[in-house]
């Protein structure tokens, strides 16, 4: 069986994290945040994504989101640098 996922916050990450789901402009960092506080909250990874409340996401998903916040505190919400699809053509090309 799978160890529970938890996450023990205190005042100030609580108080951070419902300001960044309530006012951060990128909604995939808002969406991270309402997550994390959920799982503080002792809702399982499989209880969020059963419960449909955000995008169909992994129970896994979930947990490295909960872990990177822990390890980095509101940092560990955002995409890094250098991720995701590369442009296939330079502007600097076009000449």
């Amino acid at each position: 069986m799978a160890k529970a996922l938890t996450i023990k916050l205190t005042k100030k990450q609580r108080q951070q994290l419902e300001s960044v789901r309530s006012r951060h402009p990128k909604a995939y960092v808002r969406e991270r945040a309402a997550v994390v506080l959920k799982v503080a909250a002792g809702t399982s990874a499989r209880g969020i994504v059963n419960a449909g409340f955000f995008k169909v996401r992994d129970h896994e998903t979930i947990a490295e989101w909960a872990h990177r916040f822990e390890k980095d505190g509101i940092k560990g919400l955002l995409i890094k640098t250098g991720r995701g699809r590369k442009p296939s053509f330079s502007p600097s090309d076009k000449e």
